[in-house]
């Protein structure tokens, strides 16, 4: 067996390496080499990698073990346990303690407010005129002011806050010492922030974790200001480069957005299909790290060995997407998981989708003559894929 180098190499735009699909084919479980710690597996049918994510002899936390000198992009060890790094029961423990302020009902709620933002950024889009960059102009700010909204944030530090993430995020775009700086950085803001909101107190997520922590001490210090950091994170850096992703694809296929254009009703499954169809990932992110003998598409993983599993091959499997390359409103089966799959599943799942449905809907309503303003470039050597300006015009 072949043992790969990996990551491979990112494409342009939002395409995908054709050597995952030729793997997905004749090598559905690869043998790759990271640029540090080592060698691991490479997962990209449907059914690995749903295993890997839900099948609990796959674990995050081993990866955290000290010692550990796991596969991976960069060349430091991750130090900051979260809740990405977490197993059950931990994991679980800490996901009760937001896990209403994400439900489908609760989002509902939030559908109005998610509205009036759009409204407004679109107002402007409207009154200044074109061209407008519709990173800037809209899927930025949209997810940032929602989640500081429901944190406890304020709004006026989103530029501090976004510059570090967008390195925290990183995988060659920065150096491994402005990726840790980063990352540094937004702890300590947060830590900060956590100081102010004991001694003031507010109607917020933030406020309810320190509650946890200081009443019922139900999470550690290190945990409550390790989850507010991923909550920010998390909260608005993968929406906001998929509204991005997503009018960019809509924007190049005439045909599917006259589709919305014609029937905004379309829209929740059309976002479903997008999610499904979108390379959000640059690459394969965190490992998992096998604690028993399981076996993958007829491959033995060891105790100790590194799998890595790939989203974007898994919801263009053959074997469960009918003509899975192309892009399908109208798709009656779609059980993607590009929210993940298991006790990870992206617990921000509802809130995502209500976002990009009104993003997505509003503009192409208030916009029918919407069009890209000259080429478009992406971010590259990211965990997360995304434009770095969407010019437009109408």
């Amino acid at each position: 067996m072949e043992t790969r180098s990996y990551p491979f190499t990112e494409l342009d735009h939002l395409e995908i390496n054709p050597t995952y699909f030729e793997l997905q084919r004749d090598e559905p479980v690869a043998r790759v080499r990271l640029p540090y710690g080592g060698e691991g597996w490479l997962a990209t049918r449907y059914e690995d990698v749903k295993t890997v994510l839900a099948d609990p002899r796959f674990s995050r936390a081993a990866v955290m073990e000290p010692g550990a000198d796991v596969p991976r992009t960069l060349p430091t060890m991750p130090t900051d346990t979260n809740i990405l790094s977490m197993d059950p029961p931990d994991h679980t423990r800490l996901r009760k303690l937001v896990a209403k302020a994400f439900t489908a009902r609760r989002t509902e709620q939030l559908r109005e407010r998610a509205q009036g933002i759009v409204d407004g950024l679109l107002d402007d889009v409207e009154a200044q005129g074109p061209p407008a960059d519709l990173v800037e102009a809209l899927a930025m700010p949209l997810p940032i002011t929602i989640i500081c909204e429901m944190l406890g944030v304020p709004v006026e530090d989103r530029r501090q806050f976004r510059a570090w993430s967008e390195a925290a995020v990183a995988i060659t775009a920065f150096t491994p010492e402005e990726i840790v700086g980063a990352g540094q950085s937004l702890r300590t803001y947060i830590a900060g922030l956590v100081d102010r909101k004991r001694a003031e107190p507010a109607d917020d997520m933030l406020s309810v974790l320190i509650a946890a922590r200081d009443n019922d001490d139900r999470l550690s210090e290190a945990e409550l200001v390790s989850f507010g950091v991923t909550l920010l994170v998390a909260g608005h850096e993968t929406t906001a480069n998929q509204i991005g992703n997503f009018v960019f694809q809509l924007l190049r296929r005439p045909d599917r957005l006259g589709e919305l254009r014609a029937d905004p009703s379309l829209v929740p499954a059309a976002i479903e299909e997008l999610l499904r169809f979108t390379a959000l990932g640059g690459s394969a992110g965190f490992p998992r790290i096998a604690t028993a003998e399981v076996e993958l598409s007829g491959v033995t993983i060891k105790p100790g060995e590194a799998v890595f599993v790939n989203n974007v091959t898994a919801n263009r499997d053959p074997s469960v997407f009918a003509n899975p390359h192309e892009l399908d409103f109208h798709r009656e089966h779609n059980p993607h998981i590009m929210f993940g799959h298991g006790a990870h599943h992206c617990i921000g799942a509802p809130l995502a989708r209500m976002e990009l449905q009104v993003a997505i809907r509003t503009l192409v309503e208030r916009f029918p003559l919407l069009r890209l303003d000259g080429d478009v470039t992406f971010k590259k050597g990211r965990l997360i894929r995304g434009p770095q300006a969407l010019p437009v015009r109408w």
